[in-house]
């Protein structure tokens, strides 16, 4: 009964994975599996090596029949794009993605392929210098990404909605996004070190609001990971770093940073454009420093990159910069020139226009036009006055914020903490159940085995108590008179005969001691033993003795197996107890005969039937014997052997007795 539970749990355990199995299968393509593995093994490759992962995922295309499997790969191409600034080819891809999707019906695969294309189309308006169109791409790249099922990616796109903001001059809304992206992190469980964007996107807000203790803090929690980042991190870190430096007056040690960036991009060809601002930032120290020479080098080096992408931020920081060259060498007409061809952009840093401002009043000084060389120092005075003013309403709104959140995370501690005990009442009951469980199982198991060994006891007490039977039947089956009665006609009657009497004798009385060691016989062996006794019983019964053995043509006697005596016994007790003092024709009928899916065997006599009464009854050992045996083979087997033992109404119209056995074919006779 335990195993047969314990085979129903199991199956059903076993048909509820397959369920739950074929579920995700249907739920998620295999091809689109496939996608998953590929962007988990290539993931960190698309930054070092861009263009072997643009190959993979062209064959991955090539090799794809479901669409929007198809597209994901595109998608994986297009961050190669943006990883070579190959700024056209990522534009293309990211209207083709755009236009799939707008076909589509809505499912979470379809949002995760949508928030990777918006995501993707921040970064190129970032490049270009579209920082509102940027974070707006970007809002809906963690919108998108809220809806699927990978959510683990949210943080990184809060990161560069942060960044976005950062560059509009939105300090503390950055702040917020990157503070929000700190408690996904923590509530989707990501390590420590899966956090170092944020920490060195804070540090690069506090450089703004110029709290470099705040900003170094950040900085040194986002250094402990520096060995884990990615190219593009490493450089993302140490630019900003290095600007927090130049910020301060620092420029020597802005210098090693941004040198350090150089020797990243020489490592890494395909960062073209990391390796342009980096030049570009190289040039402004060298300014600052008053060291005109490497800082006309370093513009001559990115201009050209970025008057062919069209960034007009750059742009701008570039003709600010040839301007303080021209003025530090003291060529007015440079100066002019520059300041005649000078671009104009919507998104300029107000730190840089205060540069612009600075150098224009130094330009008018120096052709002694006083007037517009007021109009600009008044100019950078109310732009000084309004960043220091954006400054405090900044750090006042990130203090707000802050508390907030503090308050925020605070509340959700506290409902933490409910629910984690809510868990452990839980826990505490499940253990109790399991506990209880394991102790029913312990009892169960225990009521098994003791009735497993009761079973085994009573087993052994049954054939000892068979084999005592059998040795009691021996003892009494061949009673003194009738050996006595057989010697003494063996004796009188002729000598010549004597010795195949007296053989026939001992080969019953051996045979008898055989076949009561043995728990089974075959038919053939069986009924040769019958036969010994029927002949030797001949004498005592007279010529009115008519046995007759009867078996039919399709049963094969050496292939039959039977009770050993099951057939010696009931005719035995026929003899001694009905035929031996019945008057005129003694009749023994025994039948052997096949069913469909068994052996019958009949013993039939005419001495009167079955009377219980009777004082020639005898002490029923043999049929004892017998039906024990039975009964212990049956507790073996599903298909039992059946007695019956009956009185009949023969033809001649006398009663006789009848016992019958039925032997199923596929019987265990073994114990």
């Amino acid at each position: 009964m335990i195993k047969r539970l314990y085979h129903i749990v199991l199956l059903l355990c076993l048909l509820a994975l397959a369920a739950c199995a074929s579920r995700e299968k249907e739920e998620q393509p295999s091809e689109l599996r496939t996608f998953e593995r590929f962007s988990a093994l290539n993931g960190d490759s698309v930054s070092t090596h861009p263009y072997e992962v643009r190959a993979k995922a062209v064959q991955g295309m090539q090799a794809s029949h479901d669409s929007l499997t198809w597209y994901n790969y595109l998608a994986m191409a297009l961050k190669t794009y943006l990883v070579t600034s190959e700024m056209d080819s990522a534009r293309l891809v990211v209207r083709q993605i755009e236009d799939f999707i707008s076909r589509q019906p809505s499912s979470p695969q379809l949002a995760d392929l949508a928030s990777d294309c918006a995501n993707s189309k921040g970064n190129i308006y970032v490049r270009t210098g579209y920082m509102d169109s940027a974070a707006a791409c970007y809002h809906r790249a963690y919108e998108l990404r809220m809806q699927s099922n990978h959510k683990e990616s949210v943080p990184d796109i809060l990161i560069n909605l942060a960044d976005a903001c950062n560059q509009q001059g939105k300090l503390d809304v950055g702040a917020a996004w990157y503070r929000r992206a700190l408690l996904l992190c923590d509530s989707l469980q990501l390590p420590d070190s899966q956090k170092y964007p944020i920490y060195y996107g804070l540090g690069q807000i506090y450089v703004w609001l110029r709290d470099f203790e705040q900003c170094d803090h950040y900085y040194n929690l986002a250094a402990r990971y520096f060995d884990e980042m990615r190219p593009t991190e490493k450089h993302f870190y140490l630019n900003n770093r290095g600007t927090s430096y130049y910020y301060r007056g620092d420029y020597e040690t802005a210098l090693t940073y941004f040198r350090r960036v150089i020797d990243l991009t020489t490592e890494y060809p395909e960062m073209v454009f990391e390796r342009n601002l980096t030049w570009l930032n190289l040039a402004d120290c060298f300014i600052s420093l008053q060291q005109p020479d490497s800082a006309a080098l370093y513009i001559n080096l990115c201009e050209p990159f970025f008057k062919e992408y069209g960034m007009p931020a750059a742009l701008y920081a570039i003709d600010t910069q040839k301007m303080g060259l021209c003025l530090l060498r003291k060529d007015l007409e440079g100066a002019r020139r520059v300041l005649a061809s000078s671009v104009t952009s919507p998104d300029v840093y107000p730190d840089l226009i205060h540069v612009r401002n600075r150098n224009l009043q130094r330009y008018f000084e120096q052709t002694q036009n006083y007037h517009k060389a007021y109009d600009y120092l008044k100019k950078n005075r109310e732009l000084d006055d309004s960043i220091r003013n954006e400054h405090v309403k900044m750090r006042t709104a990130d203090l707000a914020l802050r508390y907030q959140q503090d308050s925020t995370l605070m509340s959700q501690k506290v409902l933490i903490q409910a629910k984690e005990n809510e868990v452990l009442e839980l826990r505490q009951t499940r253990i109790i159940w399991i506990a209880l469980c394991g102790v029913a199982f312990l009892v169960m198991v225990f009521i098994y085995m003791y009735s497993k060994k009761k079973r085994a006891l009573l087993l052994v007490e049954s054939r000892r108590t068979v084999s005592t039977l059998r040795l009691e039947n021996i003892r009494n089956r061949l009673s003194p008179h009738f050996i006595f009665n057989v010697l003494n006609q063996e004796m009188a009657g002729r000598k010549e005969e004597e010795k195949h009497e007296l053989a026939s004798l001992v080969k019953l009385m051996r045979r008898n001691l055989e076949l009561a060691e043995q728990l089974c016989v075959t038919l053939s062996e069986e009924l040769d033993f019958v036969r010994t006794y029927i002949d030797l019983e001949c004498r005592s019964l007279g010529d009115a003795f008519y046995p007759e053995i009867s078996l039919a043509p399709d049963v094969h006697p050496e292939q039959v197996m039977l009770p050993s005596m099951l057939i010696q016994i009931p005719v035995e007790n026929a003899v001694k107890h009905a035929l031996r003092g019945k008057e005129g024709e003694r009749r023994l009928w025994i039948t052997v005969m096949r069913t469909a899916s068994a052996i019958s065997i009949k013993v039939t006599d005419n001495g009167g039937g079955y009377r219980p009464n009777s004082r020639n009854r005898g002490t029923g050992t043999g049929m004892k014997v017998i039906m024990q045996t039975i009964q212990i083979l049956n507790m073996k087997n599903k298909e039992t052997i059946d007695v019956s033992v009956h009185n009949v109404l023969l033809d001649s119209g006398e009663t006789g007795c009848e016992v019958a056995f039925l032997l199923p074919d596929k019987y265990d006779y073994t114990i």
